[in-house]
Order: structure tokens, then C-alpha cells, then sequence
């Protein structure tokens, strides 16, 4: 895969150069470049940020530096069509599996923004995702371009040594990933869960699912609205509700219905009223 990344600040995305990226890079699993945009302007103090149309505070990124930059580096590969990203928090949100969607094509090139942001007249004309990182507003488009770069290339490959890591990321089955442990069996008091040092790999699959239903329902209940769930991860789920709610004098949760019926009457005993798991799946 090749990578363009076309910024006012090339040294922000030298963390690309290390770590996973840094060693893909080195590998030639992916080429990574990174451009000065200034290096497509053409007067002495190297401008490119103008007022906004129709007032308002801050500058706007002018189209024609961008247009440049964009044909020159296009031109240098004409064999290929690259995708264009541009970060923006007004982007759709950025996810594992647009992150995989990505991994897909041969070539990307991210745009880093800055200042209220790229003129929308090149946006429209090369741009074909606008992608958002989260609900918040950063300085430019570099920090959410590593974020997606460092997504993206642990996808590729041969990039990550043990492919199972990937298989079972957060989020890789629709789920978020439960806790992890490792050496030693003791620490400060607090011991591995024992079913872990079991060696029953059916088991502990199990446990390791019902504990990614567990941390999902707490954290990221709407994500449960998306996959299917089977009979029991219902019931995990709707025990978990009960576990959140206080407990008190009611009979264990069996199934979703169960769930349901919790929901409706709004309180577990004398427990606070729900607040946890808002997932359709849990009402």
C-alpha cells in the first residue's frame, strides 16, 4: 500500500516512522510520504489561508495549493486512482471496519486540514471520504490522519506478527475486548482469573466472550444493536443489567425477556433506577 500524506506540518507525522508503522515501512509492506503544502504555493510568504467568505472567525485553507499538491502527486502514479481522506470532525465516524475498508485499496491520501479548514470547492473535487475520529475538535487533520494511518496499516499483511491479535481486537467481532492478564498469577493481592490458567480453551473462549458482552453492555451498548446474539450472550448480557442495577431480591436473569421486563418496570429491588446498558438488546 502507498500512503501520501499532504500537511503545513510534515514533522508532526514523523511518529510514523516508528514502532508498527516504522517497521512496516521498513519492511515495504507500506510506503509512507509525506508532503509540505507549502511546497505548492508560489508567493514569498508561502500563503495558504485566506478570510472566510461571508465573515466569521478564522482562516480557510485556499483551494489552489491543494488542487496543485493534489494533480502533482496524483501525476507521479498515473497507473493508480488513490483515495482521498479528509479529516474533518464533520466527517462520517471513523470505525474498525471503515479502518478495514481502507486496508483494502492500494492507495490513500490523507489531507491534513488546519484552521477552520480546506476550502469546500476542492473538498468536493477530490475528496472521497471526509472521516471523523470522535465528537471533538482538534487543532489540523494530523493527529486523526496518525490515528487512522497506525488503523489502517495493522491491518495489512505480514504488518502484525501474530495474526490472531487482529482476530481478536476490540471491536473485530463487533465487541469490545475483555481485560487481559499476564504474569504473575499474583500481583498486589489480585489474581489472574483462575479459568485463564484452566487450559480448557473451550472454556476459557467462553469466558472470554461473556466478559467482552460484559465490558460492551457497560461502555458501548449501542454496539450490541449491530451483531447478532445468541440465547446465552442475551443472558450475559441481561445479568449484567442486574449486576449494574444493584441486584437486590430478584430471581437471576435467564434470557433477553427477562432484560425486557426489567427495563419496563425501571428498577432491580431496591436497587437505583437502570442506567447502564441501553442497548435495544437490553430493553
Amino acid at each position: 500500500m502507498r500512503i501520501d500524506v499532504v500537511t503545513i506540518f510534515p514533522d508532526y507525522l514523523r511518529p510514523l516512522e516508528l514502532a508498527l508503522v516504522g517497521r512496516a515501512a521498513s519492511r515495504d509492506l507500506v510506503d509512507i510520504q509525506t508532503h509540505d503544502l507549502r511546497a505548492w504555493t508560489h508567493d514569498v510568504h508561502r500563503t495558504v489561508d485566506d478570510s472566510p467568505y461571508g465573515g466569521g472567525p478564522g482562516m480557510v485553507m485556499r483551494p489552489e495549493p491543494w488542487d496543485a499538491a493534489l494533480r502533482d502527486i496524483v501525476a507521479r502514479d498515473p497507473s493508480r486512482r488513490p483515495r482521498v481522506v479528509v479529516p474533518t470532525p464533520a466527517g462520517v465516524p471513523f470505525t474498525q471496519s471503515y479502518a478495514a475498508e481502507l486496508a483494502e485499496q492500494d492507495w490513500l491520501i490523507f489531507c491534513c486540514g488546519r484552521y477552520e479548514g480546506i476550502d469546500g470547492r476542492v473538498v468536493d473535487a477530490w475528496a472521497d471520504d471526509e472521516i471523523s475520529i470522535g465528537d471533538y475538535v482538534l487543532a489540523g487533520g494530523e493527529v486523526a490522519t496518525l490515528v487512522m494511518v497506525e488503523a489502517v496499516t495493522r491491518l495489512l499483511p505480514g504488518v502484525v506478527g501474530n495474526a490472531e491479535s487482529i482476530i481478536d481486537d476490540s471491536f473485530a467481532h463487533g465487541l469490545l475486548e475483555g481485560p487481559v492478564y499476564t504474569r504473575p498469577p499474583v500481583w498486589e493481592g489480585r489474581a489472574v482469573p483462575e479459568i485463564l490458567r484452566s487450559g480448557d480453551h473451550a472454556a476459557i473462549a467462553r469466558w472470554r466472550r461473556e466478559e467482552a458482552l460484559r465490558r460492551t453492555c457497560r461502555r458501548r451498548p449501542e454496539l450490541l444493536d449491530r451483531i447478532e446474539l445468541s440465547d446465552a450472550d442475551r443472558a450475559v448480557v441481561a445479568s449484567t443489567i442486574v449486576a449494574a442495577h444493584g441486584g437486590g431480591d430478584d430471581p437471576p436473569v435467564t434470557g433477553v425477556e427477562d432484560a425486557v421486563t426489567i427495563a419496563e418496570r425501571g428498577t432491580i429491588g431496591d436497587g437505583p433506577a437502570p442506567s447502564g446498558c441501553a442497548s435495544s438488546h437490553c430493553s
